[in-house]
């Protein structure tokens, strides 16, 4: 029998090119390995090379060299820049491609292109971070920053990988898979919404177990708000260096007869929840009360309380735009809010309490989802 000819039967078969011919027919790019690591609040290291004419910083991490893979050069790079040996990679949050006329690229530069792999290096406690020795021809610094701080010191597009790997370890996401700064798929609800982590100078101090003293006024009022299957609402505030989240709740006014009529107050107007038995997890010391208008010492309070309902997404009255809505598990919470170890003892605290009071479940490891605009139904 015979079959049709193909158009793919005239082109040149691969075993008529000589070696040579056929690895220079190949597409060649650069490959290069670097790493999301953070300190105890989520803050990103960034090191400053002494090599770049423009000043701007980078994730730790260099060139793939001949011969060797990705997470191996990630783990070398990390030695030889930090001194840190042995630092576990837990997987790859993001890879990109970056195209040889990207704009970033320094004009005259011989370029061919770049994939690049980002590692999860992980969070480094006190003592590790004190025992980072860096290679002083080669990098002048390093600093852990505020991931809105630190775009301001990487290339443009530096930023764009940099936040989508990070988000990615924050929200449980998929590899997030990039072109020139942009994701190819579908864009995750904390991308979307350009949701940074929420660093707090308050992040260290205690939750104080017991009522509230009587001489300590309350000034504010946040909540953990779970819904049914255990995760807790988040709201983000949009602004024009990203959104910063925070726990339903806010500022206790003098027309609010309780904090916990705050709560039901702010919750209802930011994100449109309905709350049902309030709780108090504690309390936080705010010494000054300087965001207060220096009102002195005063008592910032935790609670936990279930949702019963979400309505559909209106605009806050207090700014005239809405919050974004996001669904996430108590650590996840944590980690966003920038609380460091203390956020994480808070969390498991509020989800034990959901579990003992009202019998809700442990949430599950899960991507961080965003609150449909029309709300959602509770059962």
């Amino acid at each position: 029998m015979t079959s049709p000819v193909s158009p793919s039967d005239h082109v040149t078969p691969r075993a008529a090119l000589s070696t040579g011919q056929h690895a220079a027919s190949r597409h060649a790019v650069w490959v290069g390995a670097a790493a999301i690591i953070t300190d105890e609040v989520g803050r990103v290291l960034l090191v400053h090379p002494t090599y770049r004419e423009d000043g701007s910083w980078l994730l730790p991490g260099g060139v793939v060299e001949l011969g060797e893979h990705p997470d191996v050069t990630c783990r070398r790079e990390i030695t030889e820049e930090l001194g840190l040996a042995n630092l576990p990679l837990a997987g790859v949050l993001a890879v990109h491609s970056l195209s040889p006329h990207h704009p970033d690229i320094q004009p005259g530069t011989p370029f061919p292109g770049e994939i690049r792999f980002v590692f999860d290096g992980g969070t480094l406690c006190p003592d590790q971070v004190e025992v980072i020795r860096l290679p002083r021809e080669e990098l002048s610094e390093f600093a852990f920053l505020d991931t809105r701080d630190a775009v301001q010191r990487l290339r443009p597009v530096d930023g764009q990988i940099m936040l989508a790997a990070y988000r990615a370890r924050l929200g449980n996401t998929a590899t997030a898979h990039l072109a020139d700064g942009r994701h190819i798929l579908d864009v995750p609800a904390l991308d979307r919404h350009d949701v940074h982590v929420r660093y707090r100078p308050l992040w260290d101090s205690p939750l104080n177990r017991g009522p509230v003293p009587e001489r300590l006024p309350v000034q504010q009022a946040w909540a953990w708000c779970f819904v049914p299957d255990g995760r807790v609402v988040l709201v983000a505030d949009p602004g024009p260096r990203g959104a910063l989240p925070m726990l339903p709740g806010g500022t206790v006014e003098t027309t609010d007869t309780t904090p916990e009529g705050t709560l039901h107050r702010e919750a209802a107007e930011e994100a449109q929840l309905t709350l049902a038995d309030p709780v108090r997890l504690g309390w936080v010391l705010d010494e000054t009360g300087e965001v207060y208008g220096g009102v002195g010492p005063n008592a910032r309070l935790r609670l936990a309380a279930r949702v019963t309902a979400i309505g559909p997404a209106t605009a806050d009255p207090a700014t005239g735009r809405p919050f974004a809505r996001l669904l996430a598990t108590p650590a996840q919470t944590a980690a966003l809010l920038g609380w460091g170890p203390p956020g994480a003892r808070q969390a498991l605290l509020a989800a034990e309490t959901a579990r003992k009071r009202w019998r809700l479940p442990t949430a599950r490891a899960a991507a961080i989802e965003e609150v449909p605009p029309e709300g959602m139904r509770l059962s």
